[in-house]
């Protein structure tokens, strides 16, 4: 059915720019471009060869000039969509873009829904599954290490893992099925040990995967990381010195901060979606007080905890609060001010805290102690030695459809163990296969489709 509808969008960001594009795709995008479209050539859309670029204007529906602009025409199947695509390149500015936009819709065709040019990709063929969500992370990634993995997926290096993975339990399922297609040969331990031992090598290579969840969404999405202590501890100034730039302000009056900031940083690679939380204190003043309450909010929330203590002054009964916050927490423990004369000694604090890193860090002068958070972080995050170029789940979601396909796999040495027949391993395996199929989209329903293309931004 869609495969009849012309659709249309403005793919750039909003905003005024240099350039704005409308995306035209579908059975009908070169003939309705050819309605908006003018060159003074005289040359027609239809005409022109793909990936030709042609300059002209456009008009609206009474022939009224709306814009300069480029018309960059592409065939299917050889586009973004594998459909006929045309692109209108105009001037950036939005009032030109929306007028220009509603003249295509006037010509014939259809607003695009979100991630409809993605999904019509998808659906064509061009892109599998895990390859069109990569998309929208290549979009969205924000250091260096996460567009790395968005690009990873984008160019099938997931999906080339996925499908090796599929076809090593299709060539189990046709060596089990010849077996069964002949069962006068009957069938040696020898080979049931074989099938035994590629069954597991299997299973330990999707376990090895399924911990990597938690990093590829941090990559993707940020590491929820909240900078907690008492009022004048430092915290400011560690945000700054993250961001290297003066974002909160930094002063000796206690309470500055007085709701939390929220920031990202790139830390080495690693995305800190940073908060920086109001000093921990009882306080009379009302509006210092929410702001307290909301720290201890975020602190429950965080995924990390970098909690600050003031190495020029002794603990009291402020930092104690901070210590009792800290031990169902995954934190980091940093001794600020190691600039100045020492009070409190990294000794003293780890004996408070003996299950927790503890770094000495000075956010002036040499920044002493920056690059030791900065490796306490990587190791936070690609936990057991994680290779930090492999590729990584986008995030749970992805972990439970693979533990599904390791469960299937479990079942099938349950099989094996249980002396069950070949038709048994062979549903097992099966369903693995199928499982490892939800992945990259080749075993999945419409209604699933329909939600993972909802997420996209309009105009991809």
């Amino acid at each position: 059915m869609y495969k009849e509808d012309t659709i249309a969008a403005i793919a750039t960001a909003p905003g005024a720019g240099g350039i704005g594009i409308i995306r035209i795709s579908g059975k009908k995008a070169l003939e309705i471009a050819d309605l908006v479209f003018v060159s003074p050539t005289g040359k027609k859309i239809p005409q022109l060869p793909t990936y030709t670029a042609t300059f002209g204007r456009l008009v609206d529906r009474d022939g009224k000039l709306i814009d300069e602009a480029i018309a960059l025409v592409m065939r299917g199947p050889k586009s973004y969509t594998c459909e006929d695509v045309v692109e209108l390149q105009c001037h950036g500015g939005q009032l030109a873009l929306r007028t220009a936009l509603r003249a295509v819709f006037e010509a014939g065709a259809r607003p695009a829904e979100p991630g409809e040019f993605t999904k019509r990709a998808f659906l064509n063929g061009r892109l599998d599954l895990s390859e069109a969500q990569a998309v929208m992370d290549v979009i969205n990634a924000k250091t260096d290490m996460a567009l790395r993995q968005a690009t990873g997926h984008l160019t099938g290096a997931f999906s080339g893992e996925i499908q090796g993975w599929r076809q090593e339990i299709l060539s189990l399922i046709a060596h089990l099925e010849a077996l069964i297609d002949f069962p006068e040969e009957g069938v040696e331990e020898a080979e049931t040990a074989k099938l035994q031992q590629q069954i597991e090598a299997l299973q330990k290579k999707f376990q090895t995967l399924i911990s990597t969840a938690s990093t590829g969404r941090i990559l993707r999405e940020g590491l929820m990381t909240a900078i907690i202590g008492k009022p004048n501890v430092g915290k400011s100034s560690l945000l700054n010195a993250l961001l290297r730039e003066e974002r909160a302000i930094v002063t000796d009056i206690p309470g500055t901060t007085r709701d939390a900031i929220e920031e990202y940083a790139d830390l080495d690679g690693v995305p800190l979606r940073i908060i920086d939380t109001a000093g921990i204190r009882e306080t009379a003043d009302t509006v210092e007080q929410l702001g307290v309450e909301k720290s201890k909010e975020y602190i429950a929330k965080a995924q990390l905890v970098l909690a600050l203590f003031d190495s020029s002054r002794p603990l009291d009964s402020e930092d104690e609060e901070i210590l009792s916050l800290l031990p169902e927490q995954k934190a980091i423990a940093l001794l600020t001010k190691s600039d100045l004369p020492e009070k409190l000694g990294a000794e003293e604090l780890q004996k408070r805290l003996p299950a927790l890193p503890l770094i000495s860090i000075s956010t002036k002068g040499d920044r002493q102690g920056l690059k030791a958070l900065s490796e306490a972080v990587h190791r936070f995050v690609f936990q057991k030695g994680a290779d930090t170029q492999a590729t990584f789940l986008r995030d749970e979601e992805e972990a439970e459809k693979l533990k599904r396909a390791a469960k299937h796999l479990s079942e099938a040495l349950t099989t094996i163990e249980s002396g069950l027949g070949l038709d048994f391993l062979s549903i097992d395996l099966r369903s693995a296969w199928e499982a490892l199929g939800e992945l990259t989209g080749e075993a999945i329903g419409d209604d699933i489709v329909d939600e993972v293309f909802r997420r996209f931004c309009i105009g991809k």
